[in-house]
């Protein structure tokens, strides 16, 4: 049986030996994957810096993932354009490079000592993110047999959470181990150990970017598969026959994605604040970022653990399993205090584990041609990371505590889809579903 995807990341080849063919590009991928999610989580060191350093309340600090996330909505079409007229390898080597470029940009924002162009390289950051979403994420998920697809995307995510875990540790020790900012309340730094603060942003960032420059030169000089543009060109001839509304695993899949999104986010923007706070872990800023590690290992861990259940187990099944665990720990965050509230709250990052490489997968089955509209519509989903704002507004307003009710319902959502949103209808290639 042939696979068949549309646009550039389409590509008619049999099974037998398929794996082999790709397991290069896999591991050049895995990489790239990891890089994104370092870059990405990141942020959640940063926010409470600069929330010290330019003395800006929730609201105004979690800025920072507004517009991050924003960069998936606005740019997630135009990127699937800029594959299709690119091809694979050339998408990935500009979306490092200019992730390269936007970290650099970091340095001059921490020299002029400006927020808002802080908020512009992050912007720029993302949108180059954004454009390895759209070609990774479905590439990885049709290079092989349609019912492990689930399982073989849970394993490179699992990579991609390798960088999220180790994010927080390059975070603590040269961000706010180097700041003032993490040791200190807003309220008591100087003028000088403010720009201290924001200055000490400047060699991290500069080491990402010489990263990122090395990583894109591998990617160059890395051969991998040509995806063929006779097959690209059939696809989108067959595309017009079909529309993405009649797909309901689709329609449903891009809110699951973006609320999903929202929930990760919030919780992990927040949790240093968190955890900081007298009545609960009383740490300060530097040591609630190593604590930090375990939410997002603990999306790691249940990564690769979940990339073997879902060899056997229905991936459906396994969302709910996962996201009534995640509901449960976050309502228990919400009742209590303490060290309980703390780590009730940690252990959720193991429920998020395979959350989003399930719903994408799920989301993506039976399209067809059409995976290529599909897949920019769940990468751009990825803005709803921008709703948590929402949560430092409700922060502001109720306090940080009661404001976890917002993910808490997001994940409601989830569940639904888990239950009964990913139930494929239109499918293309029916004969490709794994049995509901």
């Amino acid at each position: 049986m042939a696979v068949i995807i549309g646009g550039d990341s389409g590509v008619t080849h049999p099974r037998t030996g398929a794996s082999q063919k790709y397991t290069g590009a896999l591991v050049v991928l895995a990489t790239v994957f990891f890089m994104w999610g370092f870059a990405t989580v990141l942020n959640d060191t940063l926010i409470p810096h600069l929330k010290s350093a330019f003395r800006l309340d929730y609201a105004q600090v979690l800025l920072i993932q507004f517009v991050f996330f924003l960069a998936y909505l606005i740019m997630a079409m135009p990127s699937a354009k800029i594959l299709e007229r690119t091809g694979y390898k050339l998408a990935v080597v500009l979306g490092l490079l200019g992730m390269a470029v936007s970290a650099a940009g970091f340095i001059p924002a921490a020299m002029l000592e400006s927020y808002g162009l802080f908020l512009v390289a992050l912007f720029l950051l993302a949108a180059s993110i954004t454009l390895l979403q759209v070609a990774a994420n479905p590439y990885v998920a049709v290079i092989g047999p349609p019912e492990t697809a689930s399982s073989r995307l849970n394993l490179v995510q699992a990579f991609n959470s390798a960088g999220t875990w180790l994010a927080p540790l390059f975070g603590s020790l040269l961000i706010l181990g180097h700041g003032a900012a993490g040791a200190h309340s807003a309220a008591h730094l100087t003028a000088q150990q403010r720009a201290a603060s924001v200055h000490s942003v400047e060699l991290p960032y500069a080491i990402i970017a010489a990263v990122l420059l090395a990583l894109t030169l591998l990617v160059w000089r890395v051969r991998l598969p040509d995806l063929g543009k006779e097959t690209r060109r059939a696809a989108r001839a067959e595309r017009a026959q079909h529309s993405l509304w009649r797909h309901r695993n689709l329609v449903l899949g891009v809110p699951a994605i973006a609320l999903y999104v929202m929930c990760e986010v919030a919780i992990g923007s927040t949790l240093i604040n968190f955890m900081s706070q007298p009545s609960i872990g009383a740490l300060s800023h530097a040591r609630a970022a190593d604590y930090l590690m375990l939410y997002w290992g603990g999306a790691m861990t249940g990564r690769f653990i979940g990339s073997w259940f879902l060899r056997w187990m229905r991936p459906h099944r396994v969302l709910v399993a996962v996201t009534l665990g995640a509901l449960a720990l976050l309502a228990l965050t919400i009742v209590s205090s303490g060290h309980l509230a703390m780590w009730s709250l940690l252990a959720v990052g193991l429920c998020n584990s395979i959350m989003f490489p399930t719903i994408f997968t799920l989301g993506i089955r039976g399209l067809g041609p059409l995976t290529e509209e599909g897949s920019g519509l769940l990468v751009m989903a990825i803005a709803g990371g921008g709703l948590a704002e929402l949560q430092g507004v409700l922060a502001d307003s109720i306090g940080l505590h009661l404001s976890y009710l917002l993910p808490w319902a997001g994940y409601c959502y989830v569940l639904f889809y888990a239950l009964w949103g990913y139930r494929a209808t239109g499918a293309v290639h029916d004969e490709q579903l794994m049995a509901s």
